[in-house]
């Protein structure tokens, strides 16, 4: 009995070899494992992309927090600057006037200083001439005296 059955056995298998069944089959089948064999390997390549693609999302994440920083920065700065520009302008004002200041008590110096320096001048000319006067005298009184005598 046994025989028997792998008498049909083989003649079944044959039957489907002959038929083509079998050759279907394996191909089939070889196909499917060509299929698994190309989605593991996919698979396992999108695993040696998982880091890379973990590395770019966390770098993009990261500049777009840096631009995001920068973005509040400015606008910061910009809220900082319009806060302060009144208090500029009155500041600048304050120190245009300052300076004026500044420069009319310089100007008034200089006309006080020049007016001292002619004045010491005219006084020293005064000197110089009284000097010359009086020595002039004392130079003529001798001449003078030896005359009458």
């Amino acid at each position: 009995m046994k025989r028997f059955l792998d008498f049909g056995r083989k003649a079944m298998f044959y039957l489907r070899v002959l038929s083509g069944y079998e050759e279907r089959r394996i191909r089939s089948y070889r196909l499917q494992l060509h299929n698994r064999l190309q989605q593991a390997q996919e698979r396992k390549e999108a695993l040696k992309r998982i880091p890379e693609q973990v590395i770019l999302s966390e770098v993009r994440r990261m500049v777009e927090e840096m631009q995001a920083l920068n973005k509040k920065l400015e606008e910061t700065e910009a809220a900082i600057e319009d806060y302060f520009s009144p208090i500029d302008k009155e500041a600048e004002i304050i120190i245009k006037l300052q300076l004026e200041g500044e420069e009319t008590r310089m100007r008034e110096m200089m006309a006080a200083m020049q007016r001292k320096a002619l004045l010491e001048q005219v006084e020293a000319e005064r000197l110089a001439n009284s000097q010359n006067k009086a020595s002039e005298k004392q130079v003529q009184e001798p001449k003078g005296t030896s005359q009458i005598g």
